[in-house]
């Protein structure tokens, strides 16, 4: 049966996993291609995934093997939701809970009605401006290498759409919304901009993937679950 089941990730296998919070996307992969080769007994096997999902953000990752690995493109090219949640005055250099807070800006003047024309101005085409701490590829470097040493990133702005854009509670000073976007959207990006069309500033405090395309995060599995299965069989 190991056998069989070997040749089916090698000839290619698509799978939804839950990324857990703190792990990179690499590892995630890592953590999937040491569990075939330990458990099924394959010495070599392609496995990748399609679309990087920050350290800090959970939810869901596709993730290829064998022959698969073939569509990572095709995946990539899907649209993506997510459910965010961030902390209006305050904003920190990456925008996220990965570096400190190095500002505080007055929000007690954001009302729900105020948040809601803003949200309307998200939707649609836009130029987005990448953060430094992102995987954007600075002159043969991660620009995230470049930021945490505290070097100078020149990033451009890129094209992205925003297809919906919906508030799901205002509890002040945090806002959550949902998400849906072209590839190449950062939330955080997106956070920091919504921070300053408020009048404020704002950084991410939680961040889920919960669909890309078709594929939604409530039929991944975890990790967890996905070892304990190879071990099963």
């Amino acid at each position: 049966m190991e056998y069989h089941l070997a040749e089916t990730y090698l000839e290619g296998a698509v799978l939804l996993i839950d990324k857990p919070l703190e792990w990179t996307s690499f590892d995630v992969v890592n953590k999937i291609r040491q569990s075939l080769k330990h458990h099924l007994g394959i010495k070599k096997i392609k496995v990748g995934h399609a679309g990087t999902l920050d350290p800090l953000a959970t939810g869901l990752v596709i993730v290829c093997t064998g022959k698969a690995t073939r569509q990572i493109t095709r995946f990539q090219e899907l649209e993506k939701e997510y459910e965010a949640a961030m902390r209006l005055g305050a904003t920190t250099p990456s925008f996220d809970l990965e570096t400190e807070i190095d500002a505080l800006h007055p929000w007690e003047h954001i009302t729900l009605p105020m948040v809601g024309q803003v949200l309307k101005r998200f939707t649609g085409d836009m130029e987005q401006l990448p953060p430094v701490f992102s995987a954007k590829n600075v002159a043969g470097k991660r620009a995230y290498e470049m930021a945490r040493k505290g070097k100078p990133v020149e990033l451009k702005r890129q094209p992205v759409q925003i297809h919906h854009l919906e508030l799901l509670s205002y509890h002040p000073p945090v806002l959550s919304i949902k998400v849906i976007c072209s590839k190449g959207t950062y939330i955080r990006a997106l956070a920091r901009d919504l921070g300053a069309a408020l009048g404020s500033g704002a950084h991410l405090t939680r961040l889920r993937r919960t669909r890309i395309g078709s594929y939604h995060v409530n039929e991944a599995t975890s990790l967890e679950n996905f070892s304990k299965k190879l071990k099963l069989l």
